[in-house]
């Protein structure tokens, strides 16, 4: 055991009432504990290697979290281009769809103006129904009250027919 009575204090309190002085210990002379370097506790070494494994365990996570963020960052810039371009596609259709309306000839006013064309031939084939039958009635056909109603019916159609063809250019 090192201490006070074995002549080997150190320290700034260690002086001439302790036996051994500066001078003694810059030469090399008494006895010293051997810690190694001066200040440093008994398990500095241990200390010193898990504190480095402590710095090179931290420093492999933030590593393994650099490649991770790389790895995702990586994807979702491909996912970005591939969005972009559908984007792009959808685009391009959606242009392509609208001047297909814009140019076709079936436009909104060219089919109206087909269904009016229609509208007026059927308008005119009722028409001409109607005259039929009245002929029929007054050529004395048997069934005059079957006849009856189908003009009643026909004449309510006709009186309103009337007002879209003149509003129809031929």
């Amino acid at each position: 055991q090192e201490g006070p009575s074995a002549g080997g204090q150190e320290g700034p309190s260690a002086g001439a009432s302790g036996g051994e002085g500066r001078a003694s210990r810059r030469r090399g002379g008494g006895r010293r504990r051997r810690a190694g370097r001066r200040g440093e506790s008994p398990g500095w070494e241990l200390h010193l290697a898990e504190r480095y494994a402590n710095l090179a365990q931290g420093y492999d996570e933030a590593l393994r979290e650099r490649e991770v963020g790389e790895w995702q960052n990586a994807r979702l810039k491909e996912e970005n281009a591939r969005l972009r371009l559908e984007n792009r596609r959808l685009r391009r259709e959606n242009r392509n769809l609208f001047r297909e309306v814009l140019i076709s000839p079936d436009s909104p006013d060219e089919e109206a103006g087909v269904l009016r064309a229609q509208l007026t031939r059927l308008q005119e084939k009722h028409r001409r129904a109607l005259e039929h039958l009245r002929r029929c009635q007054l050529a004395g056909w048997s069934e005059a009250a079957d006849l009856d109603e189908l003009l009643e019916e026909g004449e309510q159609p006709s009186s309103t027919s009337d007002q879209p063809q003149q509003n129809v250019n031929p």
